[in-house]
Order: structure tokens, then sequence, then C-alpha cells
């Protein structure tokens, strides 16, 4: 029986958390000391893999809008720039978007990028960990391929340690301003 009842109230914590606010003001993400749950996402070539695999050892997460946004692409290069350091420094670096893998390719392709994307098109990754909120655009079933509900993540860092745990995060509900390279290495160095 109890085991039922724990299983009952995960069951419900899940579920209220995963839900698409109504503005990027009105989300509410996994915060720090947090765990990322286990969720699957799409790769590259359109496989199937699960966060419990992907983050499976100290890791930049980098939660963004998509290959057609300026300021996403800015970042994703700002990261690109810095990649070396960050790796020098133990982590992975792990970029998520609703774009489809086709559009993932194209944006690897076209900021010359040597990390991870990964595609979360029907937005249950960004669902999941409270950052997704209701966006309707023609763009957005463009480049999820119609699997997009009508969602966009508020652009996100988080920064993870071995067993999926949040030492770091910074989200901001303006999608121009973003953190920049130079203070998310002096995160990096300070943990």
């Amino acid at each position: 029986m109890r085991k039922i009842m724990i299983l009952v109230l995960f069951s419900l914590a899940l579920n209220t958390q995963a839900q698409i606010a109504n503005s990027p003001q009105e989300v509410c993400p996994l915060l720090i000391g947090e765990k990322i749950p286990n969720i699957t996402l799409t790769n590259i070539d359109e496989q199937e893999v699960s966060t419990k695999e992907i983050f499976n050892k100290k890791t930049v997460l980098i939660i963004y809008r998509g290959g057609w946004c300026p300021y996403c692409n800015s970042q994703l290069s700002d990261l690109q720039d810095i990649e070396k350091e960050i790796l020098d420094l133990g982590f992975q670096i792990i970029a998520v978007s609703p774009d489809s893998p086709k559009f993932l390719n194209e944006t690897i392709e076209k900021d010359k990028l040597n990390y991870t994307l990964y595609s979360d098109s029907k937005g249950l990754f960004s669902q999941t960990i409270g950052i997704a909120y209701k966006k309707d655009k023609p763009k957005l079933n463009k480049y999820s391929e119609g699997k997009n509900p009508g969602f966009l993540p508020v652009p996100t860092v988080y920064v993870l340690n071995e067993k999926q745990e949040i030492e770091f995060m910074y989200i901001n509900p303006n999608y121009s301003t973003r953190l920049k390279g130079k203070l998310l290495l002096v995160v990096l160095k300070n943990l």
C-alpha cells in the first residue's frame, strides 16, 4: 500500500511540474539542488536517448529556443569559443532545443559547433524541468517538423554534477539576455 501511495505522489509531482506556462515570466524551473528527471531526448541521428545516459558526467546544459533565433545562435557560438576551456575543466557541453534533428544538423553546420545538440521537439523535457511557455508561431511548427505543441523554452543554463543534480542555473524571461561565456567560465572554475 505504501509503495502505491509513493508512486501516486511521484506521478502527481511529475504532472504538476510538466506544464506549459502562459508566459516566460510564469515558468517554474527546477532549482539548484534538484535533479534533472530521466526523460528521453532525440539525437541528431533521430535516436532516442535518456537524459540519465546523456548527463552521466559533469555537464553544462544549454536549453535554447531554436536555430532560427539570432540570440540563441550567438550564445551557441560564444560557447563554441570557450569549449576547450570548459572541457579542460572536466565538463561536457549539451544543448537542447525544440528543433527537429534535421534542423539541429543545420545549426551545427552553420555555427560550426563541436558539442552535442539534442531535440526536444515535443517539449516533454522543457515541460518537465518547468521552463516551457505557450507560444504559437509558424516557425515552431516548421522547425519541429510538426511535433511542437505550441511552446518555447525560456533560455536556460544549468550546470549539473555527475548525479544530474543542478549546481548552478541561469534563466531570464527576456530571451535577448544571455549568460556570457566568460561569466560561465568563472562559475565553472568555482564549482
